[in-house]
């Protein structure tokens, strides 16, 4: 490719359908920006408490090529991403809304073997594998689905533990149901 050359820039649809299979091999630039809601993302859809109205996430894609020394000019990919959802709140145990806002930068390479060599400390951009045939709605739903929370919950304040999950449900219930676990090693000595 002339580092000169002007290239097309095409517009992506905002259908999902359209995302599945992008050409990054051809020689051009993208933009696009769209919404997606939670029930295109299936893997997304399986980890949601609730799909509420609304519930979902904008993107916005832009490729371009930079230069780099020495090489081809590399083509990056920069998505961001911003939306909600609904996950369990992991203190409570109720719907907990869930608001990402997310911003990424891939550098589309050519081969596997690419990708493997590319600089694990640069956390600023990540290869991608580029394809004629590229599922730009799973690189979409990967995002989201490694952006949210390890722990789900509500802000501080905001709601109170569940019961069941501490342990305070009503200790008395019970409390004489239940038999000392040492009770069998005291009869042990006993029978020695």
């Amino acid at each position: 490719m002339n580092r000169n050359q002007v290239l097309p820039q095409v517009q992506l649809s905002a259908e999902a359908i359209a995302l599945k299979k992008v050409d990054f091999c051809v020689p051009q630039t993208y933009r696009g920006a769209g919404f997606l809601p939670i029930t295109d993302m299936p893997r997304l859809a399986k980890e949601v408490a609730s799909i509420n109205s609304g519930d979902g996430f904008t993107w916005q894609i832009e490729t371009h090529f930079e230069d780099s020394p020495g090489s081809e000019p590399l083509q990056i990919l920069d998505l961001a991403l911003n939306g909600r959802l609904h996950l369990v709140c992991q203190r409570c145990l109720q719907d907990c809304a869930i608001d990402l806002d997310e911003k990424r930068r891939f550098i589309l390479v050519a081969s596997e073997a690419e990708a493997d060599n590319y600089p694990l400390d640069d956390e600023e951009q990540e290869p991608l594998l580029a394809s004629q045939h590229f599922n730009l709605l799973e690189t979409i739903e990967d995002e989201v689905l490694l952006s949210l929370p390890l722990i789900p919950k509500h802000p501080e304040g905001f709601c109170e533990p569940h019961a069941t999950v501490f342990g305070l449900e009503d200790e008395d219930e019970g409390a004489d149901e239940r038999e000392n676990p040492f009770k069998i090693l005291k009869n042990m000595k006993k029978n020695s």
